[in-house]
């Protein structure tokens, strides 16, 4: 007989929505042996086969719950408190939402990054000052049983994830008759990066720093464009502050990092991370999300296009797939939003998932075992050092 449970589930999305749905609490959130979220069905036994899980998980149905109604809309847009626009990863839109629609009355439930368990984590706030931890990009994968298992009928969420996130949650809110509770918003995503390699990389910098005591993954001190960064605080300097805990002082010139480094310096996160050599399986075979394809109400990103090319403080890309994503926007004050086609505000992300490397296997390998990060970027140049020859190779004949 055919299990009507997620025990057969494996290198899935991670998204943790089966352990909320589950009424017998049987399925736990764990890290696999590649460093990425998974469920484990601990107690098989106590499993009813009601089939909830199943129901709900986005990667076990290989089409995308995508049911609008509405032309898509597109924006460009950015905070107008320019503190807001400085700090936040973009144009500040993401933050400028969950402000909004908490003086709603909406319960926000963003992530943040949580130095103690050194991961990132879904967490629930009814507070614009609490709401402020969620301020910047965190690019590796979050934990979301933390902040998804805070729900409560009666009460409205605005929810922030990745699109494979929002697309199980969709299933789960509309499954427990819940959906005109939620506003989702998800945003142009790369990819999860192994957690596996995170600790390789918080593991070289903690040699400089301590224990890190906070993180953050986009810094604006040498402009939007060049803006992919590493920032992070230790215990060295016996420092023990957010990087994002005030609006108000917490601006690029007057935080002194006792880590930072460029992805355009070389940073070893951003080169295995945009490499696309270290993503999760699904980011490669199951992703059905680029573009425009998603279950949210909201997607916003970054505008790099060439209109805004000259923009250094940061312009939001944001895209309205619903009525209710449409109405929030329009409602929304200390905002601009200029009305764009989508091919302006969606220049430059990505149209379809990564290819999977030959050697993703083989890094897998490296970032579970005891090398160091520096280690195995070294052997990661020499694989990918025939191909940068060639590549240059046609540029000199092109030019010729």
């Amino acid at each position: 007989m055919t299990s009507k449970n997620i025990s057969q589930i494996k290198d899935c999305y991670g998204c943790g929505v089966c352990a909320i749905v589950c009424p017998k609490k049987v399925i736990k959130i764990d890290l696999n042996k590649d460093g990425f979220y998974e469920p484990d069905l601990f107690d098989e036994a106590s499993c009813t086969q009601c089939g909830l899980c199943l129901s709900v998980c986005a990667y076990n149905d290989h089409r995308l719950l995508d049911d609008r109604a509405i032309e898509t809309k597109a924006y460009a847009a950015w905070s107008n408190d320019e503190k807001v626009r400085l700090k936040c990863s973009s144009g500040g839109i993401g933050f400028e939402l969950g402000k909004f629609l908490i003086n709603k009355g909406y319960k926000a439930c963003g992530v943040k990054y949580n130095p103690t368990l050194n991961r990132a984590e879904h967490f629930m706030v009814e507070t614009v000052e609490d709401f402020r931890l969620s301020i910047g990009s965190k690019y590796i994968q979050s934990y979301t049983p933390s902040g998804f298992s805070q729900f409560s009928r009666g009460c409205k969420y605005f929810i922030t994830g990745t699109p494979c996130q929002v697309d199980s949650l969709r299933r789960y809110i509309r499954k427990m008759k819940i959906e005109e509770n939620f506003v989702l918003m998800d945003f142009f995503c790369h990819g999860v990066p192994s957690m596996n390699m995170w600790k390789k990389y918080t593991g070289m910098v903690e040699q400089k720093t301590g224990k890190i005591t906070a993180a953050s993954w986009r810094n604006k001190r040498n402009g939007w464009h060049d803006s992919w960064a590493m920032e992070i605080k230790g215990s060295t300097n016996c420092v023990k502050a957010e990087l994002h805990d005030d609006i108000e002082t917490a601006i690029p010139e007057k935080i002194k990092a006792d880590y930072f480094s460029l992805m355009t310096k070389g940073d070893l996160f951003y080169k295995f991370f945009l490499g696309n050599s270290c993503l999760g399986k699904a980011c490669y075979d199951k992703c059905k999300y680029k573009y425009d394809k998603s279950a949210a109400d909201i997607r916003i990103g970054d505008l790099w296009g060439g209109k805004y090319a000259q923009d250094k403080d940061g312009i939001s890309a944001v895209l309205a797939f619903t009525d209710i994503g449409k109405d929030v926007i329009l409602q929304m004050d200390g905002c601009t939003f200029k009305e764009e086609k989508f091919s302006v505000v969606a220049e430059g992300q990505m149209k379809f998932p990564p290819d999977e490397p030959k050697l993703r296997k083989y890094l897998m390998n490296r970032f579970a075992s005891e090398k160091s990060i520096k280690q195995i970027y070294k052997f990661y140049c020499y694989y990918l050092f025939p191909a940068r020859v060639f590549n240059k190779s046609l540029k000199i004949l092109h030019l010729k």
